[in-house]
């Protein structure tokens, strides 16, 4: 099977990388060789961006089985890949994402029929009408596009945590690690899945040249689901102490990181479930195997090993300590 990833190392197109090498798939990938570690051994690069006019006419003189778009983020990114390939791929999947969902989602777990139009998030909205993209395109053209919907999916490298600065999830280690408190949206009660990049990979490698997947929108996630404390507790867990977590409205966090607003209000305040019974079906065997708590053992392990992932944001603390000073300030009101 002849396959081609646009991006391909990245939280969850580098798992998808190795594991289609492994599966002895011909691997071409498209990216701008930005880490070359994650680069499996075996498969082609062409290095670049797909909007250059020569990648794309190198592209237009060939036909693959499989092409997988992970960096797909506009309406105008998805026109572009239907007019790039419609005839010259056998079997088209783009990364959309579950958090087009109305929020709150008011049936759980949420199914690929329910609402969308989550509306205080940019990129969930441009993500819903890249769908509208390509659901016309499959209409009108017969485009044989597979709309993937992954949650919060993440990796050694990229822990997932609902509010970080510059450093991503070292910025939350970096503090429990020194004995400060970690904030956390609302009453940390809020139930979320997040999914390792290694079994997304395993559904959507099962997915390539199915042709039952055409013209579907497909969840890949796990089946387990945490609340947010919960979340934090694991990530805790390898560094020896329990967090200490501090509870605040999701409003005043946007107020004190206005950059997180859409994510923190239209996403991860609210729960996120999701029905797996059509990537199960679509590929008998599926199954997410890496729990939270190994998988958040192995990230946090990860970052304490890897000097250039911690990266410390003065500023970050900064905020975070502001908003812990006003909560104090009004519990003191109080008292």
């Amino acid at each position: 099977m002849k396959v081609l990833l646009i991006g391909g190392t990245g939280v969850m197109s580098t798992e998808v990388s190795k594991l289609a090498v492994s599966e002895g798939m011909e691997l071409t990938m498209l990216n701008r060789r930005n880490h070359p570690e994650r680069i499996p051994e075996g498969a082609e690069v062409i290095e670049g961006s797909i909007d250059d006019p020569a990648v794309q006419e190198r592209l237009k003189r060939e036909f693959y089985d499989v092409v997988m778009d992970f960096i797909v983020f506009t309406p105008d990114q998805a026109k572009r890949d239907v007019e790039l390939f419609n005839g010259r791929c056998g079997h088209y999947l783009v990364v959309t994402s579950a958090c087009i969902y109305e929020k709150p989602i008011k049936v759980l777990p949420a199914t690929e029929g329910s609402t969308v139009g989550n509306s205080p998030w940019d990129y969930a909205k441009d993500k819903m009408a890249c769908e509208e993209v390509y659901r016309a395109a499959y209409k009108e053209l017969g485009f044989p596009v597979t709309m993937v919907r992954p949650s919060h999916t993440y990796c050694d490298w990229a822990l997932p945590v609902s509010l970080t600065g510059k450093g991503g999830g070292w910025n939350i280690i970096s503090r429990m690690k020194r004995g400060l408190p970690v904030l956390v949206q609302g009453d940390g009660l809020t139930v979320w899945t997040i999914t390792h990049g290694r079994d997304v990979a395993k559904g959507m490698v099962g997915l390539f040249g199915n042709g039952s997947a055409i013209g579907e929108a497909v969840h890949i996630t796990t089946d387990e689901f945490l609340t947010w404390d919960e979340i934090y507790r694991d990530i805790a867990r390898p560094l020896g102490a329990p967090p200490r977590l501090v509870h605040v409205s999701t409003e005043m966090l946007c107020h004190a990181f206005p950059g997180n607003y859409g994510q923190l209000f239209g996403d991860i305040s609210h729960c996120g479930i999701y029905d797996n019974t059509k990537i199960k079906r679509l590929v008998p065997g599926y199954c997410a195997t890496t729990t939270a708590a190994r998988g958040l053992r192995d990230a946090v392990m990860y970052h304490l090993a890897h000097p250039e992932l911690q990266v410390e944001d003065p500023d970050f603390d900064r905020r975070c300590g502001e908003v812990l000073e006003a909560v104090e300030a009004f519990n003191a009101r109080f008292d």
